[in-house]
């Protein structure tokens, strides 16, 4: 079981920069795939990215010119690096792990059991 907390979210203009963190305790992160997902008002939650412990990533073709995953597996810490933030990405992004599995690293929220509690993002125009 993995448990996940997220930080790094905030009030940011247009143009500028976050790095949030997600921070897992529990003995499976090491083997666990961790995905970022967001969702906005109104609108259904949205995939972001996912890590392999392996090191593979998927990033969404949407963010893929600005967003980029990470992990540090030393620090049980998986990072998404958002550059030139745009006030479409506003939302409460949220980080969630699964098991490993062969072959593409999943996309769909309902491939995650675990789950953080998410951090607001906020880009202002």
């Amino acid at each position: 079981q993995v448990q996940l907390v997220e930080s790094g979210g905030g009030l940011v203009q247009a143009g500028g920069s976050l790095r949030l963190s997600c921070a897992a305790s529990g003995s499976s992160f090491s083997s666990a795939v961790i995905g970022w997902f967001r969702q906005a008002p109104g609108n259904e939650r949205e995939f972001v990215a996912a890590a392999s412990t392996g090191g593979s990533t998927s990033v969404s073709d949407t963010v893929k010119d600005r967003f980029t995953i990470s992990r540090d597996n030393a620090k049980n810490t998986v990072y998404l690096q958002m550059n030139n933030l745009k006030p479409e990405d506003t939302a409460v992004y949220t980080c969630a792990a699964r098991a490993p599995r062969f072959g593409r690293l999943p996309v769909g929220d309902d491939e995650y059991p675990y789950w953080g509690q998410g951090t607001q993002v906020t880009v202002s125009s």
